[in-house]
């Protein structure tokens, strides 16, 4: 079973439907219970990232990504659901994030913001999400992001007047920048990729 964590942030029913389409068991839910019962957690995320932050903690959120993970249970996380997941963010404020991967978001070099629409990613070498998709767009509407590779895993890149990370593979978690649940086919078949590595 997939569990998308249900903590008011994210495209909750779009991610449904997609993940919907590559798996027969999807539940979308914040009880602790059912996401600590699923095989893998799907972390969303909209918007400004200390919002997020709040509204993950008022769930005791934290706790049930950090459980999950201790699991040994892999977690994808979805635009904002990947950027806090790293220690700090600078949309506006300094805020801590779950620190579960090392690195800080910050503002895109770009001079025009946001970066709304699609773009093509560089799929990191060994790349298991971007299998057979190495040369597809993806749908991103974000300013900020993950500037500096991660040191243990795999860093997808992208370019937008200045190179981001736009997804990374760790061992146990997988984030992409962009929403996969917005890009079609590519994007369906990203989520297939990750769901057949579960």
């Amino acid at each position: 079973m997939i569990a998308i964590l249900d903590y008011g942030s994210g495209n909750l029913r779009s991610a449904e439907k997609a993940f919907k389409t590559v798996s027969n068991q999807v539940v979308v839910s914040s009880d602790p219970k059912i996401c600590a019962s699923a095989d893998a957690l799907v972390v969303p995320g909209v918007g400004a990232f200390k919002a997020c932050m709040d509204q993950l903690l008022s769930i005791k959120g934290d706790q049930i990504i950090k459980n999950h993970l201790a699991s040994g249970k892999k977690i994808l996380g979805i635009c904002v659901g990947m950027q806090i997941l790293f220690s700090k963010g600078f949309e506006k404020q300094e805020s801590d994030g779950l620190a579960v991967l090392p690195g800080e978001i910050k503002s895109l070099a770009a001079k025009i913001l946001p970066h709304i629409g699609w773009n093509t990613v560089n799929a990191g070498l060994g790349s298991k999400l971007f299998k057979g998709i190495e040369n597809e767009s993806f749908y991103f509407v974000h300013s900020y992001g993950l500037l500096k590779p991660i040191a243990q895993g795999i860093n997808t890149t992208t370019n937008y007047e200045g190179e981001f990370i736009s997804a990374v593979e760790s061992e146990n978690i997988s984030a992409v920048q962009f929403h996969p649940e917005k890009s079609g086919q590519a994007g369906l078949a990203l989520l297939k990729n990750w769901v057949s590595n579960l």
